[in-house]
Order: C-alpha cells, then structure tokens, then sequence
C-alpha cells in the first residue's frame, strides 16, 4: 500500500468535502493501493497537525462547533513548509483581485516539492503562466479539474479522453448560480431582484452574489480554459464581461416567444478569431445548453470526435471534492 500524505488549505466547505471523500473512499482507494493520510489542516483560525494522520470526523465536528479547526499555534504556510507531506490542497476562497493567499501557498508548495490540487480560480486566472512554470521548475505536478466545472470533467475530457484531437471551441453555463437565476425568472416571470433573492435564503446565492451574476465567476473558468486547453496566455482582464444583472422579465417572455431562452455563457474560440467572453446568448430551447436549475454544461467542437457535451454539477461541497479526489489519484497514479 502506497502512503500519499496530503495537506488541506481552507476547510470551509470544499475542504469538509474533501475530508469526507477521503473518507467515504478509504476502502476504495485501497483497491487502488492508494492510502491517503491528511497530516494537516489550515483555516483561518489556525492550523491542526499530526504526523500519523489527523482525525477527519474530528476535525469536521471541531470546525462545526467552534468555527475552526485549529488546534495548534501553527500557521498555513507552516504546515506547508515545515509538515512532510506529498499534496497540498489548496481548497481556499476565490480572491480575483490578487489571488491571495493561495497564491502564496501554491508557490510554497511547489518550492517545497508539494504537488498541488486546487478548487481556487483566483490565482490561476491571474498569474496562471507563472504558477505552471514554478511547478515545472520544482518537478512536481499542478492539476486544477475542480476550478473550472466543479463535478463536471471538462478539463480531464478535453486533455485526457479527447486526447490526439484538436479543441477548436468551448461554450457552456459554467456558472449554477445564475443559471438557476434566468431558469426562475423563465419558468415564473419572476423579477431578477426577486429570485436572487430566493437564491440566496436557499444557499445557492451568496450574501454578495456579484462574483457570480456579473459574471466573474465564469470569466475566470474561461481562462483556466484558454491557457490550458488553448495554449493561450490571457489573463482575467483579458475576459469580455457581461453579466445577468440587466436581464428583466420581458426579455425572456420574448426569447421564449421565439423558441428561446437565454443563457449566461462564456465561450473561448482559438485561432485568428479567437474570443474569450462572457454574456447573456439566446440559446434555442432544445440545444444542449439549455440546461436548466443550477446544473453547468459544455460543449467543445473538436476536429476529430466533432461537438462533444458534458453536463453535471458546477458546485456543492461533495461534487467539487469530487474533482479534487480525481486529481489526486490522478498524481498517485503518476507516482507522486
């Protein structure tokens, strides 16, 4: 049996989900002759630490009821640099505006000969060239499913599975929140102001939703798309922007009117046309984007296998640990 000791950067709710898969899996990793041993936790409370593997249930119910899982004076970047371990997983908040702080902790990691998975948009729609070569400079691997589709595989698909062809385009809802969002306002006529609110007493919304409905959120999955899978070297501010604020109730009666619906979509196109945007498209009712609730969806055309769709969950503390778990197998099967 293979020992892979992991470290976990933010254990709100994507961290919970990954110490749960890990132990939800434990049984089924072993058939791989993987055993995953986390021997440290950060959040911003502090830090938790044991060399023989930390207590995942306990750490769970200690976040639970103190709101953090510190049990020592150690900080993040202590665990980092000063804990021997394999993986560090960088499970903390988007931050678009500097990427902080697992910008930090992703190049520790990599200078300290961590590999890294992450479920964090902000560094790598920011500075994504110079992370890829840090980890490329230190030997180790970077891999980054979870930021781009939660559950849902476009990343793995489009460099593993459609490997030998050519990606010319992809276009998808990549963001749950505003599509349960224009999915409301169609199916009831309800005002943009009056569902958002419904989102966020539901929990499918945050208190400040701007990440999501001005169309960040989507704008930064394209990126970590146009680099990866396009070879591009863009960065967020390269991104055209617009988000679902502005679309009433009228507008959609009309695009349904005509068969239609509108969507919030970000597409990245390669070549001498090549777009990187984010807007609101009408989008004929039976065409594969036209998903509804908070599920993603996304179509890449390739030359070969031709127009390829994947669909599923974009978020959810289980479903983005999902991902996660995926990319550490991944590395352990690579024998980190």
């Amino acid at each position: 049996m293979r020992t892979v000791r992991l470290s976990i950067m933010g254990f709100g709710a994507v961290g919970q989900g990954v110490a749960r898969a890990i132990l939800q899996k434990k049984d089924y990793l072993s058939t791989m002759d993987i055993e995953p041993i986390v021997v440290g936790i950060s959040d911003r409370g502090g830090a938790c630490v044991e060399a023989g593997g930390v207590d995942l249930e306990a750490a769970i119910e200690r976040k639970q009821k103190t709101g953090s899982v510190a049990a020592s004076d150690l900080t993040a970047l202590d665990v980092i640099k000063d804990i021997d371990h394999d993986i560090m997983v960088d499970a903390t908040p988007t931050n678009i505006e500097d990427g902080e702080p697992g910008y930090t902790y992703m190049l520790e990691a990599f200078r300290h000969g961590r590999h890294v998975v992450t479920s964090n948009k902000g560094p790598l729609a920011l500075k994504y060239s110079m992370l890829c070569d840090e980890a490329d400079k230190n030997g180790v691997k970077f891999r980054f499913e979870a930021t781009v589709g939660g559950a849902m595989p476009i990343l793995n698909l489009a460099q593993d599975a459609l490997a030998g062809n050519s990606v010319m385009s992809i276009e998808g809802i990549l963001n749950g929140t505003c599509n349960y969002i224009l999915s409301r306002m169609t199916e009831e006529g309800l005002s943009y102001k009056h569902v958002l609110g419904e989102a966020q007493e539901l929990g499918i919304a945050e208190t400040d939703p701007s990440y999501d409905v001005e169309g960040i959120d989507t704008a930064c999955k394209l990126v970590i798309l146009a680099n990866s899978i396009f070879g591009m070297d863009v960065t967020y501010d390269d991104v055209d922007i617009t988000g679902i604020t502005k679309i009433t109730p009228e507008s959609l009666s009309l695009a349904g009117a005509e068969g239609m619906v509108i969507k919030l979509i970000g597409e990245v196109r390669d070549g001498n046309d090549g777009i990187i945007r984010v807007a609101p498209k009408l989008v004929p009712k039976n065409h594969p984007l036209a998903v509804g609730g908070t599920l993603n969806v996304a179509l890449l055309r390739t030359d070969m296998a031709g127009p390829i769709c994947v669909k599923g969950k974009g978020a959810g503390s289980i479903e983005t640990a999902s991902a996660i778990l995926s990319d550490i197998i991944a590395i352990c099967k690579n024998r980190c």
